[in-house]
C-alpha cells in the first residue's frame, strides 16, 4: 500500500465517522424534541395528554365507592376561583367550604393534583379535609383543566402558582393556617414548594403521596419502561430533551428537582408511596424522605398499592396516618 493510498484510507474513515457522528446527534435531536413535545407540549398533537396513557382507567376508579360519592360532594359545592400567575397566565381553582357542623378557625387545605390530571381527581382527599373541618382549595394546575398554559413544568414552575395561591389565601385571612397536599406531580409541586425561600409561616403541614424526586429521574424510568431504551440511551435522550425545555419552557429536567427544596424544609411532613407504584418508582419515597431536613417527618409505604391507590389498598392504615398527622400537627 502506498503513502498515498494510507492517506485516502484514513480520509475515508474520518469522513464515515464524521457522518455517523452526525447521524447520531441529528437523531438524538430529533428524539430528544419528539420527547419534549410529548412530554412537555401539552399543545403538540403528539402530546401525551391527548392520548389518555396515563391513568387510562381514572374514570372507572373515581366512580366506585368512597371516590364516588366524594366525587358527587365535590360537583355539588364547588366554588369557582381564579388568579393570574406570575407570567400572566388565568390559572383557576375550586374552592370549598367546610363539611361538618363545627369548621376549625382558621384552617385550610390545599390539594394539588397530579401529572394529565384534573381537581376532580382530588375529591377524595378534599372531603375528607373539609370533614376535617378545613376549607378546602382545588387548584387546576397550569396547563390543566381550565388553567391556561402550554408547558408543564413537572412541579417547578406549579411551585411558583402553588405560592401564589397561599398568597391568596394569607391575604384574605392573615391568621390561615394551611395544609398542602398534593398527590404525583401535585406532590412534587408541594415538596418543590415547602422549602421555597418564600412559604409564609401560615403554612403548617405538607403531605406528600406518589412523588417523584426530580423530572429527570422520572422520565429517565419513564423512557426505559415505555420505549423500552437502556437507561444510557434513555439518560442520553432526556438531558437532550431537557435543553429544549430550558429554551422553550423556561426549566431543565436537572432544575426541576425536589431534593434542594426538601434540604430546606422546617416544617411538618408526612410522605406516602405504594410499594407496587409502576409509575412513579417507589425508590423516590427513600429518596425524598432521607432528603427532608425537617425534624418532624413520616413516612408511609403500603405494601402491594400501585400509583395513588395506597388509599384503597389499605385504608384503614392510610387514614390512620394521614388523619393521625393533620391532627396532630394542626392541633385538633
Amino acid at each position: 500500500m502506498t503513502h498515498s493510498d494510507h492517506r485516502d484510507i484514513v480520509r475515508m474513515s474520518s469522513i464515515i465517522a464524521g457522518t455517523a457522528t452526525l447521524a447520531t446527534a441529528g437523531l438524538l435531536a430529533a428524539t430528544a424534541d419528539g420527547m419534549f413535545r410529548f412530554a412537555i407540549d401539552t399543545q403538540s398533537r403528539n402530546s401525551i395528554f391527548r392520548k389518555g396513557i396515563i391513568a387510562p382507567d381514572r374514570a372507572e376508579k373515581m366512580s366506585v365507592g368512597e371516590a364516588r360519592e366524594a366525587g358527587e360532594w365535590f360537583e355539588h359545592a364547588k366554588q369557582p376561583l381564579t388568579l393570574n400567575s406570575y407570567d400572566g397566565l388565568r390559572l383557576h381553582g375550586w374552592l370549598f367550604d367546610p363539611d361538618c357542623v363545627s369548621p376549625v378557625p382558621h384552617a385550610y387545605a390545599i390539594c394539588v393534583h397530579g401529572y394529565t390530571g384534573e381537581p376532580a381527581e382530588m375529591a377524595k382527599w378534599a372531603h375528607r379535609y373539609a370533614r376535617l373541618g378545613f376549607t378546602v382549595l382545588v387548584p387546576a394546575q397550569r396547563a390543566h383543566e381550565l388553567s391556561e398554559g402550554r408547558y408543564v413544568g413537572m412541579g417547578w414552575l406549579e411551585r411558583n402558582d402553588l405560592l401564589s395561591w397561599i398568597q391568596l389565601i394569607t391575604d384574605s385571612d392573615k391568621e390561615a393556617r394551611i395544609l398542602l397536599y398534593g398527590g404525583s406531580m401535585g406532590a412534587s409541586t408541594v415538596m418543590s414548594t415547602v422549602g421555597d425561600p418564600r412559604l409564609p409561616r401560615n403554612v403548617v403541614a405538607g403531605i406528600a403521596e406518589s412523588g417523584f424526586a426530580s423530572a429527570r429521574d422520572e422520565f429517565v424510568d419513564m423512557a426505559h419502561s415505555m420505549f423500552h431504551l437502556p437507561r444510557l440511551a434513555a439518560a442520553a435522550c432526556v438531558d437532550a430533551a431537557g435543553l429544549i425545555c430550558k429554551h422553550r419552557a423556561g426549566y431543565d429536567f436537572t432544575e426541576a428537582s425536589c431534593l434542594r427544596s426538601l434540604r430546606r424544609t422546617v416544617i411538618p411532613m408526612l410522605f406516602i408511596h405504594g410499594g407496587a407504584d409502576s409509575l412513579v418508582s417507589p425508590r423516590f419515597l427513600a429518596m425524598n424522605y432521607a432528603a427532608c431536613s425537617s425534624l418532624d417527618r413520616e413516612k408511609l409505604l403500603v405494601p402491594g398499592a400501585n400509583h395513588m391507590e395506597s388509599s384503597g389498598k389499605d385504608p384503614d392504615l392510610y387514614w390512620r396516618t394521614m388523619e393521625g398527622f393533620i391532627r396532630r400537627t394542626f392541633k385538633l
